[in-house]
C-alpha cells in the first residue's frame, strides 16, 4: 500500500510548495523508493487551459495531453516521473464529475453534499492508480485558511483515518520572516499559520519553514513548542542559489530521515545525492556565459516561461555555462525605433520567441526574427514562434505580403490556419469553432518523423521523435514551395506526414522552429538535446564577438 505525504502553505502563497514537494520526491527516489506527485488546486476551472498567463502562469501539458499546473513541471523536473492528467485535480475538475453523477442518477436521489460527495470525490481522485508508489505525495494549493481550500483539507484529515496514522503524514511549509526594525526572526506568522491548520482537524507532523537566514535555536525550540511539532521536525527552508540546491539543503536538515522515521523505514540504498551535486557544481562555477532573449507577449511573468526558462538552464548546464536571459517585452520592440531595435537585441548571442497566442505583439516577434536572420544568431522559435518564423520568410523574403495567420483575422494567404481536425493514433479528433476551448487544442504527445539530412535530425541523433503540443492552429502545407523558396524547409512532420512540426534553414548557422515544446520534457539531468544545441550555438556566436 502506498504511504501519502500532505504539504500544505501558510503565511503566503509563492513560498514554493512545489518545490519543496518536487525535492522531497527526489530524495525519496534516492532512497530507492517510487514516488508519484500530485497537485490538488481549489480553483473553479477544470483546469488552467484558457487562464490568462499573468494570472496564473504556464500550462504545463502532460504526455496524456492534460493541462495543468506550472507545479507538475516542476515534479516532472526534479524525479523524471513523467505525470498524467490524473495528477492534476481541481475543484472545477471534482465538482464537474460529482455534478455529472448526481445528473445521470448514481446517487440514487441523496441529497448531494459537501461532505461526503466533494470529500469522496477528492480521497479517490488523491488514490487513484497509487497502488503501484511507496510514496504519494499531494501538493495542496493556495494557502491554509482559504475558503476554497477548505473541501481538501477536509478531504486530508478524512484520509488520514482511512489509511491510518502510520501510512500519512502532513508537512506545512510556512514563513518565518525577519523584522529588520526588530532585528529578529518572529515566529508568530507560523503559531498562528498551524493553529488554522489545527482548527480543520489537521496537527502537521513537520514544519518546514522558509527564511532568508538561519533560524536560531531559540526560534526553533518555540516553534516546536507552540506547534506541537518535534524539534527535530521543524526544518529550515533557507534561500539557496539555485532551487536544484533545494533537495540537498532539505537533506542536510535533516527532512527525508524524518519522513522515514514517521513511516518507521529505514533507507533502501543510501541517499546519493551526487547528481545533484554535479548540477549544482556547474551552476555556481560555470566554464563561461551566453546571453539569450526572449522576445514574447508575457515576459513581465517569468513564470509565464517557467518551463522554458528552466530548459535553457538546462542547455546551459550541459554545455558548462550560465545563461543570461534577457527577457524582451515583443511590443516595445515593434513600438520602438530601428536604434531600439538593434540595441535590445545586437548584444544576444541567441534568439528564442516562445508560444503564445493572438496578434498582440507579433509584429515585435517577426521584427526579433529578421534580425536573427538576417545577423546571423542563433534563433530558436517554438510552437508560436515557428509560425511567426514562417510568416516572417513569406513576407520579408518571399514578398508575399498578404501571407498571414487566420488567428490574426481574414486573409488572402492563409500560410498559417486554424485546424478543425486532425489525427492521434487511430482517433481522429475534432474542434468546432465557436464550441469550448477549453481542452480542444491538439494537446500531449504527438510523434514526428525527421528527414534525415537535416539539422535536427543530428541533433536529435533519431528520424523518429515524440513531443508535447499545445496549439490549435498549424502551417499550412498549400504554400510548401513559397516557403522553400525563402530558404525555410520543412524537415519534420507528423507521423502521417500531413502536419508540419520541424522548419530550419539551411543558409544559417542554427534556424530552427519547432510547432511542439520541447522545454516541457527537459530535464536538469537530462537537457533536451534542442536546448543542448541552442545553448552550443550561442555559445559559438559568443566566441565571433
Amino acid at each position: 500500500m502506498a504511504r501519502f505525504i500532505f504539504v500544505t502553505g501558510g503565511v503566503v502563497s509563492s513560498l514554493g510548495k512545489g518545490i519543496a514537494s518536487a525535492s522531497l520526491g527526489a530524495l525519496l527516489q534516492a532512497r530507492g523508493y517510487k514516488v508519484l506527485l500530485r497537485k490538488l488546486e481549489p480553483y473553479l476551472n477544470v483546469d488552467p487551459g484558457t487562464m490568462n498567463p499573468f494570472q496564473h502562469g504556464e500550462v504545463f501539458v502532460t504526455d496524456d495531453g492534460a493541462e495543468t499546473d506550472l507545479d507538475l513541471g516542476h515534479y516532472e523536473r526534479f524525479t523524471g516521473v513523467n505525470s498524467t492528467r490524473y495528477d492534476a485535480v481541481s475543484t472545477g475538475r471534482i465538482y464537474s464529475d460529482v455534478l455529472a453523477k448526481e445528473r445521470r442518477g448514481d446517487y440514487l436521489g441523496a441529497t448531494v453534499q459537501i461532505i461526503p460527495h466533494i470529500t469522496d470525490a477528492i480521497k479517490a481522485a488523491i488514490l487513484k492508480n497509487s497502488e503501484t508508489a511507496d510514496f504519494v505525495i499531494c501538493e495542496i494549493g493556495g494557502t491554509v485558511g482559504d475558503i476554497e481550500g477548505l473541501p481538501f483539507l477536509e478531504a486530508i484529515r478524512q484520509l488520514r483515518n482511512d489509511v491510518g496514522y502510520r501510512n500519512s503524514l502532513y508537512i506545512h511549509l510556512t514563513l518565518v520572516p525577519f523584522i529588520p526594525t526588530a532585528g529578529e526572526l518572529k515566529t508568530k506568522p507560523t503559531q498562528h499559520s498551524v493553529q488554522e491548520l489545527q482548527s480543520k482537524g489537521i496537527q502537521p507532523d513537520i514544519l518546514l519553514c522558509r527564511s532568508d537566514r538561519p533560524i536560531g535555536a531559540e526560534e526553533r525550540r518555540k516553534l516546536a513548542l507552540f506547534c506541537n511539532v518535534k524539534p527535530e521536525c521543524v526544518i529550515e527552508a533557507l534561500d539557496v542559489s539555485t532551487v536544484y540546491q533545494v533537495p540537498i539543503s532539505y537533506h542536510q536538515q535533516g527532512l527525508d530521515e524524518e519522513v522515514c522515521k514517521h513511516f518507521a523505514l529505514e533507507a533502501k540504498t543510501p541517499p546519493d545525492l551526487t547528481i545533484w551535486e554535479q548540477i549544482v557544481d556547474i551552476v555556481n562555477r560555470p566554464e563561461g556565459d551566453v546571453t539569450i532573449g526572449v522576445v514574447g507577449k508575457y515576459t513581465c511573468l517569468v513564470d509565464a516561461y517557467k518551463s522554458l526558462h528552466q530548459a535553457l538552464i538546462h542547455g546551459g548546464i550541459a554545455n558548462k555555462v550560465h545563461v543570461n536571459i534577457e527577457w524582451i517585452d515583443a511590443e516595445e520592440l515593434e513600438n520602438g525605433s530601428k536604434a531600439l531595435l538593434v540595441e535590445r537585441l545586437s548584444p544576444l548571442h541567441g534568439i528564442l520567441i516562445p508560444g503564445g497566442f493572438g496578434v498582440r505583439g507579433t509584429t515585435g516577434m517577426m521584427l526579433a526574427i529578421e534580425y536573427a536572420r538576417e545577423h546571423k544568431i542563433p534563433l530558436f522559435g517554438i510552437c508560436f514562434g515557428m509560425q511567426l518564423s514562417v510568416l516572417e520568410a513569406l513576407r520579408n523574403i518571399g514578398k508575399h505580403k498578404e501571407a498571414n495567420s487566420t488567428e490574426f483575422g481574414p486573409t488572402s494567404m492563409p500560410a498559417v490556419g486554424l485546424m478543425t481536425e486532425w489525427a492521434k493514433g487511430d482517433v481522429v479528433l475534432k474542434y468546432f469553432p465557436g464550441g469550448d476551448l477549453g481542452g480542444t487544442m491538439r494537446l500531449g504527445t504527438y510523434a514526428c518523423q525527421l528527414s534525415r539530412d537535416s539539422k535536427a535530425y543530428d541533433i536529435y541523433s533519431n528520424a523518429h521523435i515524440s513531443e508535447r503540443h499545445r496549439h490549435r492552429y498549424e502551417v499550412n502545407t498549400a504554400y510548401v514551395k513559397e516557403l522553400e523558396n525563402t530558404g525555410l524547409y520543412i524537415v519534420g512532420k507528423t507521423e502521417d506526414g500531413v502536419l508540419p512540426e520541424v522548419v530550419e534553414r539551411k543558409d544559417h548557422p542554427w534556424f530552427i522552429g519547432v510547432q511542439f515544446h520541447p522545454e516541457l520534457k527537459s530535464r536538469p539531468f537530462k537537457p533536451h538535446p534542442l536546448f543542448i544545441s541552442f545553448i552550443k550555438a550561442a555559445l559559438n556566436q559568443n566566441r565571433l564577438f
